[in-house]
């Protein structure tokens, strides 16, 4: 088995043979590419800087004669019966042109500058110019996908997504999509990409960490009063490194930050852990051969990961480590922000005259007794005050968290780093969500050949055991069942819009209460009104498809999801105008400029009266008015909510990030 340095140190001769000179105009690019293989996809990784040739490479004539062998390339051809001529390493592209073929050769270098053998290099030769080639160094069990091409970076960084959660490894919500897709997305434009999460290992999930190996890197953080060693596993997958720390307090059963007795005591201790060791992983990690070293992105994602750009602060650059590293907080759910008592900051390790940038005092109202001082301790805020750049999942939203509604106590804090506050919008991953290719659905559809989503409604219909009646609007609900979401406006309007010939379906759980409340509306209106108590992926998707409208009345929602699935589905969506569903959804205008525009309703203020006049109106221009509901679903469905134009976006503020100055040194 040849080693991956050894590979790659072959793969570099053979690009530098069959590429072009110096001085020729056109330069390789690369083109999407399927790897089989850990030790080949070791060859696409692209750090920093490129991995030096071994000497024996760069000069093999200090091999002794006797080692030397002698060129030799073999040359086989498919679909094409007429010789080719044989390609020498010094042969022009321009000779190669007007053909596509496969060419297996072996390498000529001599045997002692390779320590391995039976290794042969196979690589297309497309039509037009070597524009168009890929080289690939492969054993023969490796595959090439030769693809449309990626966009590419203008300039990479070596970047650190710390998170609590990342799909499909472990998911509670919108924060695990963002961090399972999102380092893809940053990997495929030429980053080197490392995201670093906890192993949890609760019985349920363990399988999927079976692609992770052991890396026998350990280290030992000392607080909460002694030493713990926290271990990493590591798995190449998408052109991302996803590093797992390991450790006991991430074994136990129940979900990711709790269990049905409530959120576990100990998740202080448990993600302080998970931020020593992710400032510590690209230091002593060697993934792919070589560690991401010191000038790094720390992407830190919710109050989980809000203590890193702290610790950065206070315990590496003032010992001269990081100093060229820059950190973002990205702030999915400000509501969640990491708070424990003051006294837990002793254990947290951190030098005392650090605990202002952590300090925080609940107001009178929200303490428990009149000897209740208020005085905490707020992950969240930690990151606020010294995170290099803040970024929200959605521009609406990074308004409303400098507002006294939407900033939870932190309002005045975040207004004061407006400068430094930008919002993106998240993306969708078209391989999951793509009515043209989704294996859940029972009928695929597109833009431009809609007839499979009339089908998929009939399929929805019979299903859930209601009438199939293609001409009454299908009103669906996603979600959990819980104040936020705005379900108890939902309970008031349904007596109403049951009075009306419409359909009703709900999926989601939470509120025990209102579980109930879908069973007892589902047996008082059988024909019009279905339930589903729980959550099924597949489900969702077949939900998403048969709905012609989706209601998402939040009473705030940072970026929201299921609105970018509905538009990609051509159920068009109507929300409540606020954070990231207002920055989404267009509100539909018959009489635009150009013609008709919008995909969508989006109303306010949230009262039971507009939202149930704002539904009415979808339901009457789905019913009278064919042509514009055609115009909404299309306009929808052209939408580009892909991860690669929030991948664009990000890549701006990393370079305003490494503009400035480290924001704490």
């Amino acid at each position: 088995m040849a080693t991956p340095s050894a590979v790659g140190a072959a793969c570099l001769v053979l690009a530098r043979a069959a590429g072009p000179g110096r001085g020729d105009r056109a330069r390789p690019r690369r083109l999407q590419r399927v790897v089989r293989r850990r030790c080949v996809a070791e060859l696409s990784r692209e750090g920093p800087a490129p991995r030096p040739l071994p000497p024996a490479l760069l000069a093999p004539r200090s091999c002794p004669a006797s080692s030397r062998r002698r060129p030799s390339p073999r040359v086989s051809r498919r679909r094409r019966s007429h010789q080719c001529p044989t390609p020498a390493w010094g042969t022009s592209a321009s000779n190669l042109k007007g053909h596509m073929h496969l060419v297996t050769v072996s390498p000529m270098v001599p045997s002692c500058a390779l320590p391995f053998t039976g290794l042969q290099f196979q690589f297309w030769i497309a039509e037009g110019s070597i524009d168009d080639t890929v080289v690939v160094a492969s054993e023969q069990d490796s595959e090439i996908v030769v693809g449309k091409e990626q966009a590419r970076a203008k300039v990479t960084q070596s970047i650190v997504f710390v998170t609590g959660e990342a799909s499909p490894y472990a998911k509670s919500g919108g924060l695990g999509d963002v961090c399972g897709s999102l380092p893809v997305a940053l990997a495929a434009r030429g980053h080197r990409v490392m995201v670093v999460m906890p192993r949890y290992l609760n019985g349920t999930s363990d399988k999927n960490y079976a692609n992770a190996f052991y890396t026998e890197k350990h280290i030992r953080i000392s607080c909460f009063g002694g030493e713990h060693e926290v271990t990493f596993f590591h798995e190449y997958r998408d052109s991302v490194d996803w590093v797992f720390v390991d450790h006991p307090s991430y074994h136990r059963p129940g979900n990711l930050y709790g269990d049905k007795f409530g959120a576990f005591g100990d998740n202080q201790f448990r993600y302080t852990l998970l931020c020593y060791a992710a400032c510590e992983a690209p230091l002593v990690l060697e993934l792919g051969g070589y560690i991401y070293g010191q000038n790094c992105m720390f992407v830190v994602n919710d109050w989980h990961a809000s203590l890193v750009p702290v610790l950065l602060a206070a315990k590496y650059r003032p010992y001269g480590v990081y100093k060229d590293s820059r950190s973002i907080l990205v702030i999915h759910n400000l509501a969640h922000q990491g708070v424990e008592p003051a006294s837990t900051y002793p254990d947290l390790g951190l030098p005392p005259e650090w605990y202002g940038a952590l300090e925080w005092v609940f107001p009178e109202w929200a303490r428990r007794h009149a000897l209740d001082k208020g005085e905490a301790v707020n992950f969240l805020k930690g990151a606020v005050v010294t995170a290099d750049r803040i970024v929200t999942v959605s521009k609406g939203y990074s308004w409303e968290v400098t507002t006294a509604e939407g900033g939870q106590g932190l309002n005045e804090l975040l207004s004061s780093r407006k400068s430094v506050l930008n919002g993106i919008v998240n993306g969708i991953d078209i391989n999951d969500w793509n009515p043209a290719t989704d294996k859940c659905i029972p009928c695929h559809y597109s833009v431009d050949d809609l007839s499979g989503k009339a089908k998929c409604k009939s399929a929805l219909q019979k299903e859930l055991g209601l009438p199939i009646r293609p001409e009454v609007p299908l009103i669906g609900f996603i979600g959990r069942l819980d104040y936020q979401k705005g379900i108890d406006l939902i309970q008031l309007i349904i007596p109403h819009l049951m009075r009306d010939d419409v359909q009703f379906v709900m999926l989601g759980s939470g509120d025990p209460e209102l579980e109930d409340w879908m069973r007892s509306t589902e047996s008082n209106f059988k024909d019009k009104f279905r339930g589903w108590v729980g959550f099924s992926v597949p489900v969702s998707h077949r939900i998403t498809a048969g709905c012609d409208i989706l209601l998402m009345p939040s009473r705030f929602e940072p970026c929201g999801l299921n609105q970018l699935y509905a538009m990609q589905y051509g159920t068009v969506p109507v929300v409540h105008a606020t954070g990231g569903l207002r920055d989404t959804v267009e509100n539909f205008n018959p009489f635009g400029e150009n013609g008709e525009q919008g995909t969508g309703w989006a109303f306010a203020p949230l009262t039971t009266e507009n939202m149930l006049w704002t539904l009415r109106t979808a339901i009457s221009t789905y019913r009278e008015h064919k042509s514009s509901w055609e115009g909404l679903m299309k306009r929808g469905m052209s939408k580009d909510f892909t991860w690669d134009h929030a991948a664009e976006q990000y890549e701006q503020i990393f370079q305003w990030a490494f503009i400035d100055r480290p924001y704490v040194m």
